[in-house]
């Protein structure tokens, strides 16, 4: 019985004998898999579209490179969805932001600007005495003194003068303070600087708030203080 040998009708064509294009190969090399899905697409149809008909691409193979195309699609969808996420998160902060404009509050800090008076608030870990003394921007001391922390804590406002009673100029000036307890050792002192919240830059990320001349993130906030309100009036005597 005769044999048929005559080869299937699909003929894999040769290489081209022109030389590929350098610039197009090389393009096309710098853009990953990751940047563009349709890569990946391309690649994968071409395979199919030119193995050897005698030879079909193995099974397992073939299901492994599916598996790494679908892959693919859901890096790519999940980054899209991180995109989306962080645009939110960025426009969450500035909202957030916002709500401390005008308000007063307390970060960590011992620099502070004065324009009038200026207020540091001391924390300790127990009741102590401090020894205050704050500096100018050239560290020339202009105010020393003692300070009571009656419940661990306690604000100071200054109000520009120094000991020997001189007005010092706007500026910035910083608090440094030391304590001891009973037996003489010393006591830790934490200083935050209190001020009012001018404005907000949104074009910073995280956004920016402006205390003083001084630029904050809203996380280096700790306390938001309710200003005291002022006192009414008592009403006029009827005649």
């Amino acid at each position: 019985m005769a044999v048929d040998a005559t080869m299937p009708g699909t003929i894999i064509s040769a290489p081209a004998t022109n030389p590929p294009d350098k610039t197009s190969t090389a393009s096309t090399a710098t853009a990953g898999i990751a940047d563009n899905f349709q890569t990946f697409l391309t690649l994968l149809t071409t395979q199919l579209q030119n193995q050897n008909p005698l030879e079909p691409l193995d099974t397992n193979q073939f299901t492994q490179q599916l598996v790494q195309f679908a892959g693919v699609e859901q890096q790519l969808k999940s980054n899209e969805q991180l995109k989306a996420l962080i645009a939110m998160e960025k426009s969450t902060q500035s909202t957030n932001a916002l709500i401390y404009v005008g308000n007063t509050v307390a970060v960590d800090g011992s620099t502070q600007q004065f324009n009038g008076s200026a207020t540091w608030n001391l924390k300790a870990e127990k009741s102590t005495t401090a020894t205050v003394t704050i500096t100018n921007s050239v560290g020339q001391t202009v105010y020393t003194g003692n300070f009571a922390l009656t419940d661990a804590k306690a604000s100071f406002v200054w109000d520009g003068k120094g000991n020997d009673g001189t007005q010092w100029p706007p500026g910035a000036y910083k608090m440094t303070a030391t304590g001891k307890d009973t037996a003489g050792k010393d006591v830790a002192i934490a200083t935050e600087i209190q001020g009012i919240v001018d404005s907000v830059d949104l074009t910073a990320s995280p956004p920016l708030l402006s205390i003083g001349g001084s630029n904050y993130t809203t996380d280096q906030i700790r306390r938001v203080i309710r200003p005291t309100p002022a006192p009414t009036p008592d009403p006029a005597p009827t005649t």
